[in-house]
């Protein structure tokens, strides 16, 4: 479990103590785990019991005795421990890869999608300007990720009433011209791919099949998984999240321990990416999040089939499972962006 899978765990622990009428208190936007200070213990440690103690109007540690019955009893976690005037201090079960793997494959598209921001309304303006408008329909799709609810506004409108939306003001550099002849796909990556104070570059090289070209990378990434996984049928195989290093077929390929964890490093970045990518209203940090994805998986793809006379062993149905993981991530990126991914490229 990464820092930002145990930061929402605890989150909705205690978005279920306020549902059940054990706490009376606004339930915060974010809660901050990290590493046991000295005198700690456990993997993680947070103070959201002293955070939220107060407005509740109950003690610290009470407040902390309360989460901590109840995330006890969530998934990946192993132990928790009351410290101090109500440190909660958490012990995560054994790290398998192969959990974040099924996590992925079960949830397809939607995995990393959170509830940071359920509940609240955000009122997107833009001025009628391409690069704005695009900006602003990615920007309103990752929202919703993350449990929001967003509406585009072209032009300018009379503020909203207090308590009615988060106003988002999108003005990013404008194109230096319209991108439309780079077809819909390339045209929305370049205008996306920058930084919103980073001026767009619309050219053929957005259109170029080789590896100097990001989307491209991007997308013969997401189309090499979809051909691992028609390979691998023709071969008598398919995915089965596992062990990766299974030592039978090691000898063919040394380095896929290492490729695996870069790759799986990666995928387990992508909801802490999304996040961000909404809270600070930035639809470019996911497009450079799927070309470190995208480069993961094509350094890792080479090891997922058999070689030679090498037969079909469980390390190989791993790796299939691996990259057909990395292959949701990146079709449901791209879709986010309003971008295709192609099977075959």
């Amino acid at each position: 479990m990464t820092p930002v899978e145990l930061s929402r765990t605890v989150l909705r622990a205690v978005r279920r103590a306020v549902d059940d009428g054990e706490l009376s208190v606004v339930v915060p936007a974010r809660v901050v785990v990290e590493r046991p200070r000295p005198g700690g213990c456990g993997d993680y440690s947070t103070n959201v019991a002293l955070q939220i103690a107060g407005p509740a109007g109950r003690p610290p540690r009470h407040v902390a005795e309360l989460l901590s019955r109840r995330l006890a009893e969530s998934p990946g976690i192993a132990g928790v421990e009351v410290t101090g005037p109500g440190f909660l201090n958490l012990t995560l079960a054994d790290d398998d890869p192969a959990v974040l793997v099924r996590e992925i494959l079960a949830r397809g598209g939607s995995y990393g999608f959170g509830d940071v921001l359920a509940g609240q309304l955000f009122e997107i303006r833009v001025p009628h300007e391409v690069r704005a408008e695009v900006v602003a329909d990615s920007l309103r799709r990752i929202l919703a990720t993350q449990g929001a609810e967003a509406r585009v506004v072209q032009g300018e409108t009379p503020e909203p009433e207090e308590g009615e939306a988060h106003v988002v003001k999108v003005r990013p550099v404008p194109a230096p011209c319209d991108p439309a002849a780079l077809g819909r796909d390339a045209s929305r990556w370049a205008l996306l791919l920058p930084a919103a104070h980073d001026r767009p570059r619309i050219g053929d090289e957005h259109l170029a099949q080789r590896e100097g070209n990001p989307l491209f990378r991007v997308r013969y990434a997401y189309a090499r998984t979809r051909a691992l996984t028609r390979n691998a049928a023709a071969l008598g195989f398919t995915a089965e999240p596992g062990d990766v290093r299974d030592k039978a077929s090691a000898p063919a390929t040394p380095d896929a321990p290492a490729e695996a964890a870069a790759l799986h490093t990666a995928l387990s970045a992508h909801p802490r990416t999304l996040t961000l990518a909404a809270t600070h209203h930035a639809p470019d940090r996911l497009a450079r999040h799927l070309v470190v994805v995208a480069d993961a998986l094509l350094g890792f793809q080479h090891t997922v089939l058999p070689r030679g006379e090498e037969k079909p062993s469980a390390a190989h149905r791993a790796r299939l499972a691996l990259a057909e993981a990395a292959g949701a991530v990146l079709a449901g990126g791209l879709s986010l962006l309003g971008i295709d991914a192609p099977e075959h490229l």
